[in-house]
């Protein structure tokens, strides 16, 4: 294992790298979902000024500018600083966990790329109902491999896939894409990659189903929601993945106790 110099600096390290990271995420997210390209610099949406690099830095500009932009002074989405700082906590746990077990690079690195792809769905499907599935594709493909790299074999990736996206293609299927979305179902088989054990990725749906009906119940009892209004259930499934990422082992275990 790794010294405890070796954990401090690469912790400050990894938290401010999510910060960039975020930050990051935050104009990827808006670009593909206005369909351009992801290079270029920076622009506030609202006015299309190109925005500074002193105005772009993660989190301490949001507070500088007193949340609104330099040029049309709108107000910024508090979407901006949350998403880079929980990136950056995200990515701390990341590494603690992998710091505290066996150390790895690659699990590190494919929970790091997970953590990335999960931000960008929640976001997507909080704020338009949708899943950006090329994004699935990409990351998809890096689970791939280096799932592959760390011993599972392709038919445990394979059959763990079917699982995931079978189960929403079910329901699908059942509810004549009245209950879920396709962009769940690719949701589900990316999941299912991500996760190549059986027990895991049958305790995230489960999860996702606990986590879903408790923020429904509360939301009606509020009075924010109405019987059968929408929920997306990317953000359900997007934080389970989360819980799983860092909690999997316990939870299923528990998971197992109650059945056994």
């Amino acid at each position: 294992m790794p010294s405890l110099d070796f954990f401090f600096v690469i912790s400050i390290f990894i938290f401010f790298l999510g910060l960039i990271f975020g930050s990051f995420l935050n104009c990827l997210i808006w670009r593909l979902y206005k369909g351009e390209t992801v290079l270029g610099r920076s622009y506030c949406p609202k006015c299309k000024k190109e925005i500074k690099w002193f105005d772009n830095i993660p989190v301490v500009s949001f507070f500088v500018l007193k949340k609104k932009c330099r040029f049309c002074n709108k107000k910024i989405s508090w979407q901006y600083p949350l998403v880079e700082i929980i990136t950056g906590l995200l990515f701390f746990l990341a590494f603690y966990f992998n710091f505290i077990n066996d150390f790895s690079i690659i699990k590190l690195l494919l929970n790091l790329i997970l953590i990335l792809i999960l931000i960008i769905v929640f976001v997507f499907d909080w704020r338009w109902f949708l899943i950006p599935v090329q994004v699935l594709l990409v990351g998809g493909l890096l689970a791939l491999v280096l799932n592959l790299f760390l011993g599972f074999s392709i038919y445990q990736i394979f059959f763990s896939m079917l699982i995931g996206a079978g189960f929403f293609a079910l329901q699908y299927i059942i509810t004549r894409g009245r209950g879920i979305g396709e962009g769940d179902i690719w949701l589900g088989g990316f999941l299912g990659i991500a996760f190549p054990v059986l027990s895991q990725i049958i305790a995230l749906i489960f999860l996702t189903y606990i986590i879903g009906g408790v923020v429904a119940t509360i939301l009606l009892l509020l009075g924010l929601k109405k019987m059968g209004s929408k929920l997306p259930l990317g953000i359900f499934l997007s934080t389970s993945a989360l819980i799983i990422l860092f909690f999997g082992e316990s939870i299923v275990n528990w998971y197992l106790g109650l059945i056994f």
